[in-house]
């Protein structure tokens, strides 16, 4: 008897051939036959009039503090992730010196965006090494997930405070090594590592991995490649823009040392800097050249990003602008209020040297959210140019006025301005280099200020019922199958007989997301960003429904991928 029968579906098996009408059936959390079937089974689920495609694989997020407390890893689940890929960027959460927790969590709540309070309400901080991070997963997660092992974390553990401000000597290299041997043979999937200038630790400081020269980060590349079923993920300041020839000849050399796929995120594509896409590409041409492979994550839809002046976002980025905000809301405020220093920032946002982030200057087209002093009650829901012009100010004038009387509170909106038709063809275009992939969401991180784990439904519902810029096989299988081949996933990312039975079921007519909302349901009291989905009917992993009608039922299938085990070898050449 099979478990479960989904019958009269739109098979879409991951592999970007046509859909097909047939029965899915399942036992022991695998798939054991397509087709039309007999046979009996203890469950049937009517699928018809539905899509039934293989689960989600999300290839970059950042859920390794939030499992610990939420098991579905919400809200990518109820957008039809079964597979989520943690430890990113260089940051993990182990290995972890005993009583260090607090610097980690400072850091976290830095460089991506989760709560203090839930980090320190959410869990007990009572791991040391990877393999007992790990162990805290097994058996109490609804999705899938498996973690790279981050540089930070290691060159701490094995620096201590040197870690920040120090090169390693060949010994605390050689301890490095042996710590990444033994993460990744308690399960790691890899190695990821940022040396990217936006990134600094809860007191300031550039994170540990920024302190690495290039000869420790390709031995560490060179240890990753001694593994079975391992990969590697990176982030240097180029990726938000362009790289420097010297970040294209790193990314290439760590991946040709490894011979592992070196993915990065994220690739961005606007009209108005068309240099951008084939200068990015340069990485994975040279990498070709030299042996190895990289792979620029995208992202296929565009996801809202709000701004604060109250705390850390991407405005702090602005070359200048932290040494201006990074001083108490109080004396902030004070600075604000300044002619001169308004002008000083006016300027460093319209400079050239502000790069990627000029974008985020363009005053007028941002929107006013919530607000919090009565006067700006008026402003909520409205641009920035259209107040200004009515009070007879700039727009950064307004901008600001506006954000002092709320001490700094106000939400605000910027307008993206790479949504023209030229872009999206662009899109399109990269979305169908073999090159690339789809990915970037960030899920679990950024969580007061971005919603990117929605991006699937989003994705699903423009190309069935929006823009249609490529078929719906074809966006299922860049989501599916795509990023499962990158990380050498066994047995997922397909709708096969034999395959493991991650399930994603949608109704075509209606598969979308709700707008993100901000709510608090994190712990300590903590808000984030969220969004509900339409459309999703079940969610399965390894065959258990962990989602019903866009719900979680509070099942706990999911498996913590280990590389060698769940993982088989992806090499570059």
């Amino acid at each position: 008897m099979l478990d479960l029968i989904i019958t009269g579906g739109l098979v879409i098996d991951g592999t970007g051939t046509p859909g097909v009408v047939a029965d899915v059936g399942i036992r022991d959390g695998r798939i054991v036959a397509i087709g039309t079937i007999d046979e009996e089974a203890a469950e049937t689920f009517d699928a018809a009039g539905l899509v039934v495609a293989p689960g989600i694989v999300d290839p970059h997020t950042h859920y390794d503090a939030q499992l610990l407390w939420d098991p579905t890893a919400s809200p990518s689940s109820n957008h039809g992730v079964t597979t989520v890929i943690g430890g990113n960027c260089g940051f993990t959460l182990a290995p972890l010196i005993p009583g260090d927790a607090d610097y980690l969590r400072k850091m976290m709540a830095k460089v991506e965006g989760m709560p203090l309070a839930a980090l320190e309400h959410g869990t007990d901080w009572g791991w040391e090494t990877f393999a007992q991070y790990l162990d805290r997963m097994d058996g109490n997660i609804a999705v899938n997930a498996g973690f790279l092992v981050g540089h930070c974390a290691i060159r701490r553990y094995v620096m201590g405070g040197e870690a920040v401000g120090s090169a390693a000597d060949p010994q605390q290299v050689a301890a490095m090594r042996a710590e990444l041997s033994l993460a990744i043979e308690a399960g790691a999937l890899g190695f990821s590592f940022t040396n990217s200038s936006s990134h600094s630790d809860g007191e300031g400081e550039p994170v540990a991995s920024r302190w690495a020269t290039p000869d420790e980060l390709i031995e560490l590349c060179e240890e990753t490649g001694l593994h079975e079923g391992t990969t590697l993920e990176g982030i240097v300041p180029g990726c938000l823009d362009m790289f420097a020839d010297d970040e294209i000849e790193l990314l290439a050399k760590m991946s040709a040392a490894a011979n592992r796929p070196m993915n990065w995120n994220v690739l961005t594509v606007d009209s108005r800097v068309p240099e951008r896409v084939p200068r990015q590409m340069l990485a994975s041409q040279r990498a070709t050249e030299l042996g190895g492979m990289v792979v620029p994550l995208t992202m296929p839809v565009q996801v809202p990003m709000n701004m604060s002046f109250n705390t850390f976002c991407g405005l702090w980025l602005i070359p200048g602008w932290q040494e201006i905000l990074g001083v108490a809301v109080p004396e902030r405020i004070e600075r604000l209020k300044n002619g001169d220093v308004r002008l000083k920032l006016l300027e460093l946002g319209q400079s050239p040297k502000a790069g990627v982030f000029r974008r985020l200057a363009d005053w007028g087209d941002y929107v006013i959210g919530t607000t919090y002093a009565p006067e700006n009650e008026q402003y909520r829901n409205r641009r920035v140019a259209d107040i200004a012009d009515e009070k007879g100010m700039s727009s950064f004038g307004t901008l600001l006025d506006i954000v002092i009387a709320d001490e700094l509170l106000t939400v605000l909106w910027p307008q993206p301005a790479d949504d023209d038709a030229e872009s999206w063809r662009m899109r399109a275009e990269l979305w169908n280099d073999p090159r690339a992939m789809i990915g970037g969401s960030d899920a679990g991180a950024h969580l007061d200020r971005m919603c990117g784990a929605p991006y699937p439904t989003r994705f699903l519902a423009d190309c069935i019922r929006g823009r249609r810029l490529i078929t719906v096989e074809k966006a299922i299988q860049l989501m599916t199958s795509r990023p499962a081949a990158l990380f050498g996933l066994v047995d997922r990312g397909t709708l096969t007989v034999g395959s493991n039975a991650d399930v994603f079921v949608f109704d075509p007519a209606t598969v979308d997301s709700e707008p993100a909302a901000l709510v608090t349901d994190l712990p300590g009291d903590s808000a984030r960003l969220t969004a509900g989905s339409f459309g999703v009917k079940r969610v399965l992993v390894n065959g258990v429904t962990i989602i019903t009608d866009g719900a979680a039922t509070g099942a706990t299938p999911g498996t913590v991928l280990r590389s060698g085990r769940d993982t088989a070898t992806v090499t570059a050449r």
